[in-house]
């Protein structure tokens, strides 16, 4: 008896691993059950209601099966066959009026929160977000232009406008919004609100080439007054940098000079790096993350970065610097950039 009883016990152990392991899930950075926002919170919602129908219909029908399999089993001696119901209009009408009515009660929220969350609301300021290979760009109605960092106000709806330059991606903020796909040549609308101040995780969730899985992005909610004052800040910047330590003048010169080259790729707003080709990087110095996403914004982090992109982010279109500038210039160069806040 000890030894049959071993398969359950591990059977029970094995549910409860599951089950400590599913609820942990909910405490990930990038977890759609642990919601910070309304379009979330509905979608979240609709997702947990038909989880529950569906495993309500899995435990009968298998409650079903098994009491037909035990109930009706070959028994020796036994050569009755049980009572045949087919040809039961009553039992006919009944399954199929239930898949019916569970089926529509499925579809009324589906269809209300598909609207619900497709329509911003009206009050809503409009965010353009632009995938890139491998990074995302951001243009605010002021006209100021971000990368890799979507700064909202807490508790205000944004209507994001999304494109796609090269691609076909995928935006996704789990914990503020479902996924939608970022198209060439085509606009599609979503939108979303945090309602508490934080930093949210995103993630690229559409295979999109060989650096596919470093494509993040994070959305940092701020209160009214502190977003506010950062946006004026942001619109300060666009007369160029200010207050340039020595080092970092010197890394200006090599940024904006023909050794480096990097104002042909990529823009500082007030000076004559103007290009679009990489993300832009007029206050890249306050964001909290390099590279698209996957690195801290520290200086020696910039300095690995510029020296050799290749080597954290495969595919990417920028070049390698490691050999065209010295170590002092390269450390110049990432002093420039962290100073850009």
């Amino acid at each position: 008896m000890g030894i049959r009883r071993v398969p359950g016990r591990i059977g029970f152990a094995l549910l409860a691993l599951a089950g400590a392991l599913l609820t942990g899930c909910s405490t990930l950075p990038q977890s759609p059950l642990d919601v910070k926002g309304p379009v979330a919170e509905m979608q979240t919602g609709l997702l947990m209601y038909t989880l529950w129908i569906a495993l309500g219909i899995g435990i009968f029908v298998t409650v079903a099966l098994l009491f037909v399999v035990f109930r009706f089993r070959a028994r020796p001696g036994v050569t009755s066959v049980p009572k045949q119901v087919h040809g039961n209009h009553t039992l006919e009408v009944i399954w199929t009026v239930i898949p019916i009515l569970i089926l529509v009660s499925v579809a009324y929220p589906t269809v209300n929160a598909a609207f619900a969350t497709s329509t911003p609301p009206a009050d809503a300021f409009t965010v353009r977000a632009e995938g890139n290979q491998w990074w995302f760009g951001f243009n605010y109605p002021e006209g100021f232009t971000t990368a890799n960092e979507l700064r909202i106000p807490v508790g205000k709806p944004v209507r994001l406008e999304i494109v796609s330059r090269d691609v076909i991606h995928s935006f996704w903020v789990p914990k503020l919004a479902g996924k939608i796909d970022m198209i060439p040549n085509r606009t599609n609308v979503m939108w979303l609100q945090a309602d508490e101040p934080g930093l949210y995780m995103g993630q690229c969730a559409e295979f999109c080439g060989d650096s596919h899985a470093k494509m993040r992005f994070r959305v940092l909610a701020m209160e009214e007054k502190e977003y506010t004052a950062w946006v004026e800040q942001r619109l300060a910047m666009m007369d160029g940098p200010k207050n340039l330590s020595e080092k970092a003048v010197l890394g200006r010169e090599i940024f904006e000079g023909s050794k480096a080259n990097c104002w042909a790729c990529h823009t500082v707003d007030g000076t004559k790096a103007k290009a679009v080709v990489g993300p832009n990087l007029t206050d890249v110095g306050q964001r909290h993350s390099i590279a698209g996403g996957i690195m801290d914004n520290t200086i020696e982090n910039l300095q690995a970065w510029i020296a050799n992109p290749p080597a954290f982010k495969p595919g990417t279109t920028m070049p390698i610097h490691e050999g065209r500038l010295t170590p002092e210039e390269i450390k110049a160069v990432a002093e420039y950039l962290h100073s850009l806040k």
